[in-house]
């Protein structure tokens, strides 16, 4: 007879853990929770201290019988689920089936047969860690169950209130969450900020410069009499290329300086997530799906089940001793001592960070990606390979580079001294970027070690001014959010928890709020109209600060600090007069009627924008006489539209809004189907009597993407643009 039951909540878990525990434990999987709040009551007693009520999950009454007749035939129950909130209530909930119901929360771990129970806890799944955990059990900590528990009762009191007022409101289905929706009106609040942005014009000066040495090198304007100044336009850029052409350019000083570039921590969930979806295009769940299958085990030849990477959901940056020890035996190996630093390289986790995990690293950074790659899939190879030297690079020294900064000056013909600056970076001792660099996100700036190499020059050393380059540009909107940097902002915000993100990007794309288009977030109208009626009716519940303050409450739950009912009491006291308000005031979007300027074309009567199922549309008032309706995009011609005409039947053509983008239509579909791209008629340069002051060649009036603008009529020769 075995004398141990081990329980674990996956079945690839309990595969790989079997192998180390040998024939004396029977190991069984929960596959995930055991019990639930009910899926149609709201199973929250808010009368009685927030009390909820669970059910066995459908489909698992046969297992928990299976897992009670196992435990009579044993004389320990070892209660393995994953190190976590959610792995500590599938933990409790089992301890509870086992022992009975009176018996909860109580230390005393006998079962009814006499069984003994034990929580085992593990960051990594190997023979050393294993072994560990069971030489020292423990008990299930209560702490833990309840900020699951306080978690839980929040996220359901949140949705299973407002949800139905949503359904009332919207649209059936249409649903609310504690976290979703606070992630939907960051995205929401963006696309306002980007419709919302006046584009301004500003020009660069570059001058292309050779010396004595090679190569020819680039410097940028940056002073005028030792101040900055900005150029607003081609006017100014013009005035500017006359002051300095045909001046004489020297070196004006040259100062060079050791720079140092520090290795960046081992991964933790979210910058895994973030760095996953910059270098490998991974979505956040498909990251977590693959990080939680290197975790439990993965058949590794003659070695069976091998557990590749410690546990994937994690906000701290601690590294055990002998992972440490390991990861600079083997950078000395490969690399040579001079990449070892003296000390181990430690990183701060975030204040809040539960710090008896450890950052995701390999579980032997001796089993390199090439000697696991025969056993991997493509993307399972892919996402160790980036934890792996992601890992070995944070325990090596920094890269050393010589930062080079020329300043050249020269006086216009106002007799101003105008200054312009190269910069350039040469690499001394690569370091840690032998082995990794971390990605960007498009806001992120260029690294200083990426600028241009430079020649050897003198201070006072004259310069040839091989080019002068004005260029156009305009300032540019926030981008809008990708998987990554939604991520970012959200952990920046304090909202969610990492392990959460995967869930909650899902949600919001299933529910139809966002769409997805290059990898980047749009709402659409129905995500649009959920977020302010939300924020209409509980600024305060989806403000970001109190979300985060939430968070932290759930922390201090945790730690034993707050008590889980007091909490839900004074969240529940705000909650229940706004949904009181919000029952009685909140706006019916679906009786809601907005009066346009158009007229139905069809009867002569108002056109009303109007919502249905599909989000906004227009129709006409005369309804039910008549039916007629448009969409909404059609019918708000912008400047643009009534500038373009039917070719086919000289109607006005409108803007519309299709699978690839905008494009005009036809006003007289469905009589007449025209479309035509935009841009898609390319209006001629217009000839200009000014001429060239660079080449002498005319000037011509050009039509850009961002308007009008002046240049030669010599280009692409000459690149002369004002």
């Amino acid at each position: 007879m075995a004398k141990s039951l081990v329980i674990v909540e996956s079945p690839t878990k309990a595969k790989t853990i079997g192998k180390y525990l040998g024939e004396q434990f029977i190991v069984k999987a929960t596959v995930g929770h055991i019990k639930d709040l009910p899926e149609k009551d709201l199973g929250v007693n808010v009368d009685k201290d927030f009390e909820p009520t669970y059910e066995v999950i459908e489909g698992k009454k046969e297992l928990i019988t299976e897992l009670k007749q196992a435990a009579k035939t044993v004389d320990s129950v070892y209660l393995a689920a994953d190190p976590d909130r959610e792995g500590e209530a599938i933990c409790y909930h089992l301890q509870e089936e086992l022992q009975g119901a009176s018996q909860k929360k109580k230390k005393k771990s006998d079962a009814e047969n006499g069984t003994k129970v034990y929580r085992v806890m593990f960051n990594e799944i190997t023979k050393n860690a294993i072994q560990k955990a069971f030489e020292k059990p423990l008990q299930v900590n209560v702490n833990l169950v309840d900020a699951q528990q306080a978690r839980r009762v929040l996220d359901r009191l949140v949705g299973y209130k407002i949800s139905p007022l949503l359904w009332d409101k919207v649209r059936r289905g249409a649903s609310a969450g504690r976290v979703q929706s606070v992630a939907l009106r960051l995205i929401v609040e963006r696309e306002r900020e980007i419709q919302a942005f006046q584009k301004k014009e500003y020009w660069t000066i570059d001058l292309d410069l050779g010396a004595q040495n090679p190569p020819i090198f680039r410097a940028h304007f940056t002073k005028r009499n030792n101040e900055s100044i900005e150029i607003p336009n081609g006017e100014a850029a013009a005035d500017l290329v006359a002051q300095v052409d045909g001046a004489g350019f020297k070196v004006h000083s040259v100062t060079t300086r050791e720079k140092r570039r520090n290795p960046v921590a081992p991964f933790i969930t979210s910058t895994l997530q973030q760095e996953a979806s910059r270098k490998l295009r991974f979505s956040v769940k498909r990251s977590m799906i693959l990080a939680q299958r290197l975790y439990e085990g993965v058949e590794i030849g003659q070695e069976g089940a091998v557990g590749l990477i410690t546990y994937m959901r994690t906000d701290s940056t601690r590294v055990s001793e002998d992972a440490l020890t390991e990861v600079r035996e083997l950078i000395g190996k490969r690399f040579g001592a001079e990449y070892i630093p003296e000390k181990p390289n430690v990183y701060k986790s975030k204040k809040d960070a539960q710090d008896a995990h450890e950052a995701i690293r390999p579980t032997s950074v001796t089993r390199t990606p090439d000697d696991v790659a025969a056993y991997l899939g493509e993307d399972d190879l892919k996402l160790y390979r980036l934890i792996w030297m992601r890992f070995v690079a944070s325990q090596m020294v920094p890269a050393v580079f010589d930062q080079t900064t020329i300043d050249v000056s020269a006086a216009g013909k106002d007799g101003a001294a105008y200054m312009f600056r190269a910069t350039g970076s040469v690499p001394k001792f690569k370091g840690f970027l032998e082995v990794y660099e971390e990605g960007k996100d498009q806001s992120d700036e260029d690294d200083e070690e990426l600028k241009s190499r430079l020649p050897a020059v003198t201070e006072g050393e004259a310069l040839r001014v091989e080019a002068i380059l004005p260029e156009q540009h305009f300032t540019e909107p926030p981008p809008r959010f990708n998987e990554a940097t939604l991520v970012k902002e959200l952990e920046a915000d304090g909202v969610g928890r990492p392990s959460t993100y995967a869930a909650t990007l899902s949600t919001i794309q299933e529910r139809g709020y966002v769409r997805k288009e290059n990898g980047r977030f749009y709402p659409t109208d129905l995500g649009t109209v959920v977020t302010d009626l939300l924020l209409e009716s509980f600024e305060h519940l989806f403000d970001i600060r109190y979300t985060a303050r939430m968070e932290e409450e759930l922390d201090e739950i945790e730690e034993g600090k707050m008590n889980w009912r007091v909490a839900m009491a004074e969240f529940y006291t705000r909650f229940k007069k706004d949904l009181e308000t919000a029952e009685r005031s909140m706006t019916n979007i679906k009786r809601m009627e907005k009066p346009t300027e158009f007229v139905c074309d069809k009867c002569g009567k108002p056109m009303v924008i109007k919502w249905g199922k599909h989000g906004w549309f227009m129709a006409c008032s005369g309804y039910p006489e008549c039916k007629n309706t448009r969409e909404v995009e059609s019918a708000e011609t912008n400047k643009e539209g009534e500038e373009e005409i039917c070719d086919n039947c000289s109607r006005p053509m409108v803007l519309k809004k299709g699978r690839f983008g905008q494009f005009y239509a036809c006003s007289g579909f469905p009589d007449c189907q025209t479309t035509k791209q935009i841009g898609g008629v390319q209006k001629k340069p217009v000839p200009l009597e000014e001429k060239c002051p660079q080449c002498g060649n005319n000037l011509e009036l050009k039509y850009g993407r961002f308007g009008e603008f002046t240049a030669c009529s010599n280009h692409p020769a000459c690149k002369f643009i004002k």
